[in-house]
């Protein structure tokens, strides 16, 4: 035994020799992994022998299971001007700091929070800064983020900065600096704790042995923070997001489930006497504190841009009141500007009364006419960047001028523009980024990596995430890391030597107050869960008429006169949903079953009707679980193999199959697993009308006054209720018990009746905007309906009492849809201060 642990170590050496000397590092930036010397350090060295000790299979192993966590977890990310997310491109090996680098690294970024956290104050508030200049005013007037009905205005909770990022990295001499600020919305946080998940769960011993920090404390006392920070003692906290189609709505979902925060959009808020209100199915409730990720400018469309729908119009006056906490104020990316940067040495003295911890890159903003002419004359040692954009102005999409690569006309260009304009204009030191070890192509290889660190504030002051965002560059000449330009992230492992602490974000000091109430549900929340249900529930009928259509044609009575007439019915049937094109002359019933099931072009296909419930639960993503979300997933990705002309029929017949399975077991799931709160009721409500309205399409289609026996036995198959009706039926199907069985039986889980009870069971334990004991519109509609299906007789039903059911039930969601789902001036009158949740 002993032996073959020698030669494991053995090849465990090897291998790490064999990496690091196929490793070449760049010769004019500092690396990670070696040292100047191009020694590996003993940090690096101890994970490369740990992860080579898992041995190339193992390795292989543990990579791919990373990626399927990626998947699993539904971790994504969208480039800016795409619709289509793209899985979050992890890289496989983390970023290593030891102990005694990360403590100045957090002490530095807590000295710039809170540096810029008192210049805001001061900016917005007496500007003495601005009156002495120490702080030119158009270094601050000219962003587009000084947001000037902040001023004056008292932040409420005492801090215009409650949530930092801070862009690191390597200067040439090996030390950190500042190469960005970050406060108007910074992104990232969430990404980290994606990454930590999925890194840890891959490499877990290698991530006990190295005896990484946690991030959760970090996250607990944020939370706590904004908790304190409210005025009342048990606050609703929202997180503002811009909408699914936010290049990072992925990880603002996993943020409000991991932190409990309710995620709402600019359409779930309304300002009323002062204060802001989250719409929820109960009428307004009390938004006490918001973390928003909606840039300033698009937060209030009353004082700021008009034509922002992504805010709440009276957010600023509530912030003037007192009335909420936002992370972080509006006006606060003011200080993201580069222009900034020149300042804060200085500022940092005067302010402060100390040094900066961790240097900036080295900035001249060309505002000042001696910077401007320092700059002219030496352009060829710095790069040019815009003071306020991210875009170099007058350049186009142009980011930044290197001065020594221009050419004689791009450098006249450069000075043009600096001397016309130079408030507009920052000349910066060249960066080279130093390097970290990647996992490319089976082997470790050198590339350029900024970290973004966060801090929070706390009551004693701030506290730094002991981790952060890693984006690594591809080009080995990066300047700047972008998620757009293809860069991977990286987890980021804070080592330490002291004992690690389990921690959860969980409540442990305090007795909280049981809660039940089901009125918190968001609206908007609440209409897509409702959505949801229904556009699963067409998914599943339009796939049982694929599946019985297909059974038809493959039986020998298909050419009889009856079998023609079942599967020409079951056809109208697909064309009247759209799932079929209306025109099908030159189509087959074969042709027009694929083309239900899997045509992308058809917008009720079955596919196309998953994409609307994958898109209505992407926008409640934070309230389903991974589970559900990954469900939905694989029903769409089989759905999209369903190609009749790039696979056989059987091939295709059985992912329709699978597809029901999958979409069997996300019902059970949800029956199972869902909590029996507003959130279920809604998915189930939109199940059970779409199920009714469904049922009596399938009735009016297949049992009327001119049914056959095959036309009635493919309204029983597709009601799944074969093998019921038998069992009680000795003859053949007949239209009176068939109909009995699809519309009016009280024991049949498919019938109209059945949903017709559940319906008004859900809509009697929704809470009403007045308690008055009348009943609202949808209840009066559900109890009449149950009523006129629990006294309806089989035998007298005809297509037109069919169609009047299937108009109520129509009805009958408009009125949920209106009730529940929109809160305008009624749900305003409605809404009772002494009521406040």
């Amino acid at each position: 035994m002993s032996a073959e642990r020698d030669i494991e170590r053995d090849e465990a050496s090897s291998r790490v020799a064999a990496w690091i000397a196929d490793y070449a590092p760049k010769r004019d930036a500092p690396d990670e992994l070696l040292d100047r010397d191009g020694r590996p350090r003993a940090h690096w060295r101890q994970f490369l022998e740990s992860l080579a000790a898992l041995g190339d299979a193992g390795l292989e192993q543990r990579f791919a299971a990373a990626g399927r966590r990626i998947d699993d977890m539904g971790i994504s990310y969208r480039v800016h001007g795409e619709t289509k997310e793209r899985s979050w491109p992890l890289g496989r090996l983390p970023l290593l700091i030891p102990e005694f680098e990360w403590r100045d690294i957090a002490a530095g970024v807590a000295q710039r929070a809170e540096l810029l956290d008192r210049v805001l104050h001061d900016i917005y508030g007496d500007a003495r800064l601005v009156a002495e200049d120490a702080l030119p005013a158009a270094a601050v007037a000219g962003s587009q983020d000084f947001i000037r009905p902040m001023c004056g205005v008292a932040p409420p909770g005492g801090r215009w900065l409650r949530f930092y990022a801070a862009d690191l990295g390597r200067g040439p001499d090996g030390n950190w600096r500042v190469l960005g600020d970050r406060a108007q919305a910074p992104s990232g946080a969430g990404y980290a704790l994606e990454n930590r998940l999925v890194l840890s769960h891959a490499l877990p011993s290698l991530y006990r042995d190295l005896n990484v920090e946690r991030l959760a404390p970090f996250f607990r006392e944020f939370r706590a923070s904004m908790s304190r920070a409210a005025e009342r003692v048990d606050p609703r906290i929202c997180l503002l997001t811009p909408g699914a189609w936010s290049e990072t709505y992925s990880e603002q979902v996993h943020l409000a489930r991991y932190l409990g925060f309710t995620l709402v959009e600019g359409e779930d808020l309304v300002a009323s006497d002062g204060k802001l209100h989250v719409r929820t199915i109960a009428g307004l409730k009390r938004a006490d504190a918001i973390w928003r990720r909606v840039d300033a400018d698009w937060c209030d469309p009353l004082e700021q841009n008009a034509s922002s729908r992504l805010g709440v119009a009276g957010m600023f006056e509530a912030i003037r009141r007192g009335a909420v906490v936002v992370a972080n104020m509006p006006g606060a990316g003011v200080i993201e500007s580069r222009a900034l940067m020149s300042f804060m040495p200085e500022l940092s003295k005067r302010v402060l009364g100390e040094s900066l911890k961790l240097s900036n890159v080295t900035s001249w903003w060309c505002g000042r006419e001696g910077e401007r002419r320092q700059v002219i004359n030496a352009l060829g040692e710095f790069a040019i960047s815009g003071a306020f954009t991210e875009r170099l102005p007058g350049f186009g999409e142009r980011r930044e001028a290197l001065g020594h690569a221009l050419t004689s006309e791009e450098r006249m260009r450069v000075i043009d523009a600096i001397n016309q304009r130079g408030v507009d204009y920052v000349a910066q030191e060249p960066i080279n980024l130093s390097t970290t070890p990647a996992w490319t192509d089976d082997r470790l290889a050198p590339r350029p990596f900024v970290l973004r660190v966060f801090a929070a504030a706390t009551a004693d002051g701030w506290t730094v995430m002991p981790g952060g965002f890693c984006r690594i560059s591809h080009r080995l000449d990066a300047r700047a890391v972008s998620m757009d330009e293809g860069a991977q992230s990286s987890d980021v492992w804070v080592l330490t030597s002291r004992p690690i602490e389990w921690s959860t974000l969980l409540p442990s000091d305090e007795d909280p107050p049981i809660v039940r109430t089901l009125g918190n549900l968001p609206s908007r929340a609440a209409d897509n869960l409702f959505w949801m249900g229904r556009y699963l529930e067409r998914a599943e009928a339009t796939l049982r008429i694929v599946r019985s259509l297909r059974a038809r044609l493959g039986e020998p009575q298909h050419i009889d006169l009856q079998g023609r007439q079942s599967i020409e019915r079951l056809a109208r049937l697909l064309i009247a949903w759209g799932a079929a094109p209306e025109d099908i002359a030159d189509m087959n019933p074969t042709q027009i079953a694929w083309a239900a099931a899997a045509g992308a072009d058809n917008y009720g296909s079955a596919l196309s009707v998953v994409r609307n419930a994958k898109r209505a639960a992407s926008i409640v993503r934070e309230r389903l679980s991974h589970d559900a979300w990954q469900l939905i997933g694989r029903i769409e990705t089989r759905l999209m193999r369903a190609d009749a002309r790039a696979i056989t029929e059987p091939e295709a017949l059985e992912i329709v199959e699978r597809s029901l399975h999958t979409l069997a077991a996300l019902s059970g799931l949800i029956d199972e697993n869902f909590n029996r709160v507003a959130g279920w009721s809604f998915i189930d409500l939109g199940r059970r009308i779409e199920r009714a309205i469904g049922t009596c399409r399938f009735a009016r289609q297949l049992a009327s006054d001119e049914a056959t026996v095959e036309t009635l036995d493919a309204l029983l198959d597709l009601l799944d209720s074969q093998i019921t009706y038998r069992s009680r039926y000795i003859a053949g199907a007949a239209l009176a018990p068939v109909l009995d069985m699809a519309m009016l039986d009280p024991f049949n889980p498919r019938s109209v009746a059945f949903q017709a009870m559940r319906i008004d069971e859900h809509l009697a334990a929704l809470p009403v905007l007045r308690n008055d004991g009348v009943m609202e519109s949808p209840r009066r509609l559900s109890v009449r309906l149950r009523a006129e299906l629990e006294s309806a007789d089989a035998r007298h039903l005809d297509a037109a009492i069919i169609l009047a059911f299937e108009q109520r039930l129509m009805t009958l969601a408009d009125q949920i849809a209106e009730r529940y789902f929109t809160h305008g001036a009624d749900g305003a009158a409605n809404y009772q201060p002494s009521r406040i949740a």
